[in-house]
């Protein structure tokens, strides 16, 4: 069962409420406990939260985070789903068809820990809270396909970090970019196949030129622009649009393959060539083999705009 923290205003949660699942979890644990101590930590957390609006998580709240809740630190702030631990073979098979050389050796990641990953590429309306706030540089962004829910565009890597300057400092807690690896590990959301919905791609599932067919994948029309972030059903991980859409940074820097040296715990690759960083997710004018969980590209950290993902790291058992 997954929970959302959606904090209510001072004094709008009541026995009848069914808001902020998480905190609704936890008002119900305690609710049906009618003899258990004032100083339980899910009643005493659920409590305190129930007065507040959205505001960062406590670290009673974040010590209970589970994968699939989510939360939201601020108003302005993207929504974040938190991911599970686990292990995954990052990288691609030499029998999958189309791939590049660059995907290989295959390896073995082992993520620790539960992280928060947004559920959705940051939208222009997020990058306009960042402008309005006199954060981001004043950068615009690419915007001749509209702006409101459309993946923020144009954002080149230093410019990205810009906005997770400003959002960690509004909200007191580190939000960064994913690693490389992450990245894989939240589309793959336990897969192996080429994409999280199989072995071929159709329209149905994600924004590309289908003109280019994958596999024993139909043919279908090419896309006309990028669509808004929410579009498409979500992976098994509750996260939209990580095939196709925009392409969206990592804080890896480029190499040309993964070797010995690779980080195996989900950490970015920070030698090399910084000043290209890599690339994942594929874009709405890529054909279809671009647009895999394994494909990798890579881009000028001052050079031409992008989108991104936002990721923070949780303080949770």
């Amino acid at each position: 069962m997954s929970h959302v923290w959606s904090l209510p205003p001072a004094g709008r949660i009541g026995r009848g409420d069914a808001c902020c699942c998480l905190v609704h979890h936890c008002f119900r644990q305690a609710e049906a406990s009618p003899g258990a101590s004032r100083s339980d930590p899910a009643r005493a957390a659920a409590a305190i939260f129930s007065r507040q609006t959205v505001q960062p998580l406590t670290p009673e709240i974040e010590a209970q985070l589970r994968p699939k809740d989510s939360f939201r630190e601020c108003a302005d702030c993207p929504e974040m789903v938190v991911v599970p631990a686990g292990s995954f073979m990052m990288g691609t098979p030499a029998n999958e068809p189309d791939r590049f050389k660059g995907e290989d050796p295959i390896h073995r990641v082992t993520i620790t820990k539960p992280f928060a990953v947004g559920r959705f590429a940051i939208s222009f309306d997020d990058w306009d809270a960042c402008l309005a706030d006199s954060g981001c540089g004043g950068i615009k962004g690419d915007d001749k396909f509209g702006r409101g829910r459309m993946p923020a565009q144009g954002i080149n890597f230093n410019a990205a970090k810009l906005y997770l300057a400003w959002l960690s400092k509004k909200v007191g807690r580190t939000y960064r970019l994913p690693s490389e690896s992450e990245r894989e590990y939240f589309t793959r959301a336990g897969t192996t196949t080429p994409f999280w919905f199989g072995n071929t791609i159709t329209t149905q599932n994600a924004n590309y030129q289908a003109s280019t067919p994958y596999g024993s994948g139909p043919h279908g029309p090419d896309s006309k622009g990028p669509v808004v972030v929410d579009s498409y059903p979500p992976n098994p991980f509750g996260l939209y649009q990580v095939h196709g859409n925009v392409f969206e940074w990592t804080e890896d820097c480029f190499s040309k393959r993964y070797t010995e040296d690779t980080p195996s715990d989900g950490a970015p690759w920070l030698e090399g060539d910084c000043r290209n960083r890599i690339l994942r997710g594929g874009r709405w004018d890529w054909s279809a083999n671009m647009v895999r969980s394994g494909y990798r590209e890579n881009g000028l950290v001052d050079g031409y705009g992008f989108s991104f993902r936002v990721v923070r790291t949780l303080n949770v058992p």
